[in-house]
């Protein structure tokens, strides 16, 4: 039978080696009453010390039941533990990083993060119903989505594990059932107002263009607004291009609409590496040409809204959401999807191609409302 109990101990007496007599421990062939006082269970490469007799045979009887019924695997009792959740967990986004956006796998990597403090390095076979709903108990400050976004990160890695045969089946996982909040939003006559108010108290033109382009372009959001640099920007073509996070190649090019190409070949040329969004002269506190921090667009917008006696819309909700509801009258939900270029909407983009660009146009246009910008000249600001 394979594997065997074994000692580094030696006979005191004759200095012969311990055997196995089957029953209840090691003794000395010329010595029996001598028996040896630690163990070592040896079983392929795989090796395990005792202090037990029993302890050693109770081991090696369970590696060899587990054999005969075709469940063993010796790395369950390795001592670095490759099957534990933490060290498979980081290999699955080790992976995963470079088949997913740069959000995208921020997101899993918090997710994992979550359930590794939680799970440390317990084997990913042993984890059942019980210990995920256990887990759930813990995330007290997490919201319902949130924790029904780990719980999906965690299916998406067993199912990897499966797939790689590291597990036979899925456990069964709980379900998170969760209401999504709604942004408060306003009508498009509403909307144009704060727009306007915006433009009129701000010294800066390019505040106002911005928060107006977040009303256009449904597919653009805030965080991507104030990184766009002066050279994503291809008037000629008609392109607004994003580039995503530590990525050089991936980018979503949003179509403009011609009232902001004309716009932006009226303005004068700045260096490509400069951001498009950047204080003008005269503002206390920045420089000249220092770029938009993450909430100055707010800032103004929450300014314009109390101005007019709006309250508790932000700039998200005031802007994209407010502007995809006001579609609804006149776009069918497929064109509205296609022109907030949604994750989802990956294989109709694959299909449809760059032909459907001018429909997308034709939905950022009404859209905007064609909202005339005037005083062009001051919106450039420096070179």
């Amino acid at each position: 039978m394979k594997g065997g109990i074994y000692s580094e101990d030696r006979c005191p007496v004759c200095g012969g080696k311990f055997v196995d007599n089957h029953i209840n421990g090691l003794i000395c062939p010329k010595h029996p009453k001598i028996r040896a006082a630690s163990f070592r269970v040896k079983f392929g490469k795989l090796q395990k010390r005792f202090r037990s007799y029993q302890d050693a045979q109770r081991t090696l009887t369970g590696w060899r039941f587990k054999t005969d019924e075709l469940t063993f695997d010796e790395r369950d009792y390795q001592p670095d533990n490759p099957l534990g959740f933490s060290n498979m967990s980081n290999k699955w986004l080790s992976y995963h990083s470079g088949k997913v956006k740069p959000g995208t796998r921020k997101n899993l990597i918090a997710h994992i993060r979550h359930a590794q403090e939680y799970f440390q390095n317990r084997n990913v076979k042993d984890l059942r119903y019980g210990d995920f709903e256990d887990f759930l108990q813990e995330l007290t400050e997490l919201s319902g989505k949130t924790k029904h976004n780990i719980m999906s990160t965690i299916h998406n890695f067993y199912s990897w594990l499966r797939k790689r045969r590291e597990i036979r089946e899925l456990p069964e996982f709980p379900e998170v059932k969760y209401i999504l909040g709604y942004r408060r939003t306003v009508s498009k006559e509403v909307q144009i107002q704060i727009v306007e108010e915006v433009r009129r108290i701000c010294p800066n033109p390019k505040v106002y263009l911005g928060i107006k382009w977040l009303t256009t372009y449904i597919s653009l959001r805030p965080g991507e607004l104030i990184k766009i640099l002066e050279g994503n920007i291809d008037p000629a073509n008609g392109y607004l291009y994003i580039i995503e996070e530590d990525s050089k190649t991936c980018y979503k090019s949003i179509p403009l609409i011609k009232e902001d190409v004309e716009l932006l070949e009226s303005l004068p040329p700045a260096f490509p590496a400069m951001r498009f969004f950047r204080h003008i002269k005269g503002v206390s506190g920045v420089h000249e040409d220092e770029p938009f921090g993450m909430k100055y667009f707010y800032k103004w917008w929450k300014k314009a809204c109390e101005n007019l006696g709006v309250e508790g819309v932000d700039l998200y909700g005031g802007t994209r959401h407010s502007s995809v509801r006001a579609l609804r009258k006149f776009r069918s939900p497929e064109e509205i999807k296609r022109a907030s270029m949604s994750e989802t909407n990956k294989a109709f983009g694959r299909y449809m191609g760059q032909d459907t660009d001018a429909d997308v146009r034709e939905v950022y246009r009404e859209a905007a409302q064609v909202i005339l910008i005037e005083e062009i000249e001051k919106i450039g600001g420096s070179k």
